[in-house]
């Protein structure tokens, strides 16, 4: 098995209302990439929230007394936790410096994946400018892959990733949040290993090894690298979401 992962060059900064299977495409196009079938495109989470106009502007936020409290419990700014609070379902952990809670999207994060980095409004270049994750990157990643998939004429996959941090390691690695067309987690329990045992728990979260290989090409700073094409992904395609990678709340022991 090869696995192949390309960064597709030349995609421009993105702007609220930009049509991205057509950026996609001509960047396709530039790298010399036919699409075939079982090709993914995996997308950074910033193109699709900056094309869905995520971007919000810390001036015109006025926090909330739960999000004050919150601040001074963490000291972060209190503008930034009104947002969190909005984008989430429920806080899980506070401390001086850091914010986890359930995202509206069903997974945990910090902060909401509310972000600053590479972020900058129109007409401004300062940090009074963040990025919300998308609204739901399950329907980006659907309407993308069937754009791609109706041009091409070939079966594929399509994924939005985000860097997460781990809850026993340090640093952050690239995950899917949202997806259409590929497995999030392919099962083999039942299957049998190469010396006779037969598996009773392995479940593979395939979707997340794809992202955090994606991630590796796209970088985390100034490398402007924000969608990767995938071939010789080793999992038959098939329909698939974010919801198979979440754990159930009675299974998550860290809760």
């Amino acid at each position: 098995m090869t696995l192949i992962l390309t960064p597709l060059p030349g995609i421009p900064l993105i702007h609220p209302g930009d049509e991205l299977a057509g950026v996609i495409l001509q960047a396709l196009e530039r790298a010399g990439i036919a699409l075939e079938d079982g090709d993914i495109l995996i997308l950074a989470q910033k193109i699709v929230s900056k094309a869905q106009g995520r971007l919000v502007n810390l001036v015109t936020v006025t926090p909330s007394a739960q999000a004050l409290a919150l601040a001074a419990e963490t000291d972060k700014d209190p503008r930034i936790l009104e947002l969190v609070l909005r984008e989430s379902n429920e806080v899980l952990r506070a401390r001086t410096g850091s914010v986890i809670v359930e995202h509206r999207l069903g997974f945990v994060c910090a902060s909401a994946g509310i972000d600053h980095s590479n972020v900058a409004g129109e007409a401004s270049q300062d940090e009074e400018w963040v990025l919300l994750l998308p609204e739901d990157p399950d329907v980006v990643a659907q309407g993308i892959r069937q754009s791609l998939e109706s041009s091409s004429g070939k079966r594929l996959g399509v994924m939005v990733i985000d860097s997460h941090g781990r809850a026993w390691r340090l640093g952050t690695v690239g995950v899917a949040i949202g997806l259409s067309g590929l497995p999030g987690v392919v099962d083999l329990r039942g299957q049998v290993d190469l010396f006779g045992y037969t598996l009773r728990i392995t479940q593979v979260g395939v979707a997340d090894e794809l992202a955090a290989a994606a991630s590796l090409v796209m970088g985390q700073a100034a490398e402007g690298i924000p969608v990767v094409h995938a071939r010789g992904f080793p999992y038959a395609l098939r329909e698939g979401s974010l919801q198979e990678l979440l754990r159930p709340k009675e299974q998550d022991l860290f809760r």
